[in-house]
């Protein structure tokens, strides 16, 4: 029997993917690329853009025609809002939140699902495997900073108690956190994902520990509020900058060349320590996104941020003075409620003072939902383009100041596959600026090697290959 998954939104929804790939491979079900195939097809959905909404109801209209000719269960979990569940109801043969996955073969059976590999043999196995496992590396390891949580009554399971199947050999993603408590008012993910809930410190390591160990290049550490990690369970959990250092240190001393990140932080959350951990430890990436949204205090107010621009400066000037060689993300939205020109240059001037690297732009459109979905929506369509036209323009002419200081200068890069240009294969730096350089031989793909900068755009460069020794 087979499925297939349509996966949309962030990469939190693309590491949930790969934990529900893991369920179905237990349950003896094989993955295909053809919708048609598929016995079960299921959609990890998004509700906070509601171009991946509308997909959804597109992709669903089509396979419940397909029922009048074969037998098929259809499934959606992921970031659905309430509004968009109630309607989902009606139209798939199981809605249910991702905390739930753990449960998806007890609902299989309950639809009267008959599933390759019983649930039975499927329990029975894992309580086999529970009882003879060895000993974890959070175990062996007596980690500082981590308390028993004794007579505590258990929290709701969450996906990451779900072992993933990883969908490359070379890059992972680490869900840490999961919900927010910041309540933007034009996001949507708090009424999707709850409220903040941190992973156990000792888990994160462990599953750490094994990519580390089995020669992973890339770890990316995932929360929709990432460095409020731990906030919701002081005294049980490390804190965010104990938690990076704790990789950190992990990894240098592993021998491994291996670049972890994280995304993404919260001004209000950011601490000093934070970025004196990625200063300290070699394999913590020089490379921070950090939304800033608007660079109008007014508007800040107006979307909760919680943060002002004298507090996102103060950060900034921590990373330059801590990490002089580390580039520069963030995220924008234009456009936003009530946002007057005049609030619109100030954000002009975030982009040129704080000289980005990338800059994710985003016009404004309201979600149900999210507070500001009641507002009006008064920044006409023409001008949310004219104004994200600008921006960009302004992005690119500071971003390439970086890029130019790269050429003629040999860099490390990650090679991550193909590239769009016939005969090159591309990847990135550590500061995620994308590399690409002549060469058909894709066993380098997955290795660190040196190319010589010869000629760079804004965000991209493109060079020689000088080092193809693939690393440990």
């Amino acid at each position: 029997m087979k499925y297939h998954l349509v996966v949309l939104g962030c990469q939190m929804n693309h590491a949930d993917a790969e934990r529900m790939q893991a369920i179905m491979a237990k349950l003896g079900y094989a993955e295909t690329e053809r919708e048609e195939d598929a016995d079960v097809i299921g959609i990890i959905a998004c509700s906070v853009r509601q171009k991946a909404i509308d997909k959804v109801y597109s992709k669903i209209a089509k396979w419940n025609k397909w029922k009048n000719k074969k037998n098929l269960l259809t499934f959606v979990s992921g970031c659905v809002l309430p509004d968009d569940r109630e309607k989902f109801l009606k139209l798939f043969d199981l809605v249910f939140d991702m905390k739930e996955l753990a449960s998806f073969p007890a609902m299989l059976s309950q639809y009267g699902v008959t599933t390759p590999i019983s649930n039975t043999a499927l329990i029975h196995d894992e309580a086999l495997q529970e009882a003879a496992r060895p000993a974890t590396v959070a175990e062996k390891l007596n980690f500082s900073g981590l308390k028993p949580a004794e007579n505590k009554v258990k929290a709701a399971p969450q996906t990451w108690e779900v072992e993933p199947i990883y969908n490359s050999a070379f890059e992972a993603f680490i869900p840490i956190q999961n919900g927010c408590n910041k309540f933007c008012t034009f996001c949507a993910v708090p009424y999707t994902r709850g409220r903040e809930v941190s992973r156990p410190s000792a888990d994160i390591l462990e599953e750490a520990a094994k990519l580390i160990e089995r020669g992973y290049k890339s770890i990316t550490l995932l929360g929709q509020n990432v460095n409020s990690y731990g906030l919701d369970k002081k005294g049980e959990e490390l804190s965010f900058a104990d938690l990076l250092d704790h990789l950190g240190a992990m990894a240098d001393a592993s021998g491994k060349e291996v670049w972890i990140y994280y995304t993404s932080p919260h001004p209000r959350d950011m601490t000093r320590d934070v970025i004196e951990a990625m200063a300290r430890r070699r394999s913590l990436a020089k490379q921070v996104h950090l939304p800033v949204q608007s660079g109008d205090d007014k508007v800040l107010i107006r979307m909760n941020r919680k943060h002002s621009m004298e507090r996102y400066r103060e950060v900034v000037g921590w990373i330059r003075d801590l990490l002089p060689t580390a580039t520069l993300f963030t995220d924008v939205i234009v456009g936003f409620t009530g946002e007057t020109d005049e609030q619109f240059e100030n954000t002009r001037a975030a982009v040129r003072e704080f000289k980005y690297n990338m800059a994710y732009i985003a016009m404004y459109s309201p979600r149900p939902g999210a507070a500001s979905f009641a507002w009006q929506d008064d920044v006409d369509h023409a001008v949310k383009k004219e104004r994200y036209a600008v921006l960009t323009e302004d992005l690119e002419k500071v971003a390439v100041v970086h890029t130019r200081e790269l050429e003629g200068k040999t860099v490390r890069m990650l090679v991550r596959g193909k590239d769009r240009k016939e005969g090159y294969l591309s990847g990135h730096t550590e500061g995620k600026i994308i590399v690409r350089f002549a060469s058909e031989d894709e066993s380098l793909i997955g290795s660190f090697v040196d190319v010589q900068i010869e000629s760079v755009r804004p965000f991209s460069a493109e060079g020689k290959l000088v080092n193809a020794a693939v690393t440990l």
